[in-house]
């Protein structure tokens, strides 16, 4: 489903955010991302729907090359890629339901923009994503009267209803309490596999990326350090992704198929 080959990210003309990254991640795996701030967690991620553009190598999301998309290949492109913020991205000022339909507005001929008109087919999927993380019961309520895992919630029900193949999150319980955080991330795992969607998260709460996440992908300096089972991730290994010490690391401790 996704695969970068050799690829470099460089912003300016010297600070390398990403070094020769060679990784691929198959359909419905869910994949958490940690590292130091800095490391290069956010940068990996919004590579993939073309936030960020590679600066070399190459990035294949199902055959399609991310990097040769031009304008309209582009918006197409991100239709099957949903992104969930830190911060949520919603119109506070409004209902949870009105928050939902806005994902359909790109596909709206241009009176139905004008007016704000939706069809039943789209009330629908709002509907129908809203119940899915279970907030169906908040769907006209304003957004500013929820709590923010609730808001939180509401993003993810938003990029639900797209229907994408792929969900990526950038540090989505970040400002949650532990409880609320719980209960997003169930969501993500329920949806990851239920709906057999990839879910790619770069998330600084390691015990929450070890508990929830198959995989783990450590980064460092812009580099792939680890990337293995998170059920073999050790406390050597989390030293050597935060602190870059290997002292008495093996072969062996990494894993099969793990970047040293």
């Amino acid at each position: 489903m996704i695969e970068f080959i050799n690829v470099d990210k460089t912003y300016g003309k010297s600070v390398k955010a990403l070094q020769q990254i060679n990784l691929k991640i198959e359909k419905g795996e869910f994949v958490a991302v940690i590292g130091l701030s800095g490391a290069g967690k956010s940068t990996l991620i919004r590579c993939i729907n073309r936030m960020h553009d590679i600066t070399s190598g190459s990035l294949v999301v199902d055959g399609i090359e991310v990097g040769e998309l031009r304008g309209k290949e582009i918006r197409k492109f991100r239709r099957r890629i949903g992104m969930i913020f830190q911060s949520f991205h919603l119109v506070t000022r409004t209902t949870v339901f009105k928050n939902v339909l806005v994902s359909f507005v790109p596909e709206l001929p241009f009176w139905r923009k004008v007016t704000g008109i939706f069809s039943k087919e789209w009330k629908l999927k709002a509907l129908t994503a809203l119940d899915q993380v279970g907030i169906l019961d908040k769907a006209y309520v304003r957004v500013d009267q929820l709590s923010g895992g609730q808001q939180q919630r509401v993003a993810l029900a938003r990029t639900l209803a797209q229907n994408p193949d792929i969900l990526l999150a950038d540090e989505p319980i970040a400002s949650l309490d532990p409880v609320t955080s719980k209960q997003v991330m169930d969501d993500f795992k329920r949806i990851n596999q239920q709906m057999d969607i990839s879910v790619i998260m770069n998330i600084h709460h390691v015990e929450v990326a070890l508990e929830y996440a198959e995989r783990i992908i450590g980064v460092r300096e812009g580099q792939i350090v680890y990337d293995g089972p998170s059920q073999e991730v050790t406390d050597e290994i989390l030293d050597y992704i935060y602190k870059g010490r290997k002292e008495g690391m093996t072969a062996e401790v990494y894993g099969e198929g793990a970047y040293v």
